[in-house]
């Protein structure tokens, strides 16, 4: 019997499971995934903290017991593949629930461990009120800073994808909202043309467009709970919470 074990379980490694069994009714399939949930809707992440998407369960598309039952995968959450050894065609896995290792051996490997947000090391970066969203535990810690702590003022640093959906969603909730970025335009890839419509709709609403300009240092108030921003043309200003979107890195499982 054929055995294909796959690191990463997010839409990429869901996706290669779904698909291999398709292809083999025969083979053994198990998925690795280090963090709590598989097959979730990570681009709906801005859209519930914003309001849209209603209910939280929506974002699960899928369960280790439902892909179990479904195409018979063994799916195995908070297990991280620390080391691959392609000679005896084994991985050793780390159980991060009781830190326990153990070995699984593989005919056929696939990776897909997803990527990381780059946090860049600004001086003050490291505080409870500054987030990235990547997956459901950053959301779930989004949503608890905006219970907890009713910010008037949020900010976004970085005007792709992710930064744009989460200025948006601040916006819809009643936040008075500023995205900074470092280039001259939002959405790089598209043309400058292009570009100028959403900043045209951006300003329209209100939200403080920084463009140019780039994230110096940030600074916890602890009196106020509030974050002192410095930029790097020496503006300041205070925000209730901060959502540092400027890109992701390749990351290992």
């Amino acid at each position: 019997m054929t055995k294909i074990v796959i690191i990463g379980g997010v839409a990429g490694g869901a996706s290669a499971a779904a698909r291999a069994r398709r292809l083999s009714e025969d083979a053994e399939i198990i998925m690795f995934e280090r963090g709590q949930f598989v097959s979730f809707a990570n681009c709906g992440l801005p859209y519930h903290i914003g309001g849209d998407i209603q209910e939280r369960s929506k974002l699960l598309l899928q369960t280790p017991e439902s892909f179990l039952a479904r195409f018979d995968v063994d799916v195995r959450v908070m297990n991280e593949v620390v080391s691959i050894d392609r000679h005896s065609k084994q991985v050793t896995v780390r159980n991060l629930l009781d830190n326990t290792q153990y070995s699984e051996s593989y005919d056929f490997l696939l990776l897909s461990p997803g990527a990381a947000p780059i946090v860049p090391p600004i001086l003050g970066i490291d505080n409870p009120l500054t987030h990235s969203l990547r997956n459901i535990p950053d959301m779930d810690r989004i949503l608890a800073t905006l219970r907890d702590n009713q910010p008037t003022h949020a900010t976004v640093v970085g005007g792709g994808f992710i930064g744009l959906e989460m200025m948006e969603a601040f916006h819809q909730l009643g936040i008075q909202t500023s995205l900074v970025e470092m280039a001259d335009q939002v959405m790089t890839p598209v043309d400058r043309e292009m570009a100028g419509f959403a900043h045209a709709e951006i300003k329209e609403k209100g939200i403080d467009l920084k463009l140019n300009v780039a994230l110096e240092s940030v600074e916890h108030l602890t009196e106020s709970n509030t974050l002192k921003l410095t930029l790097n043309n020496g503006d300041q200003f205070e925000t209730g919470i901060l959502i540092m979107a400027i890109g992701v890195k390749q990351k290992l499982n």
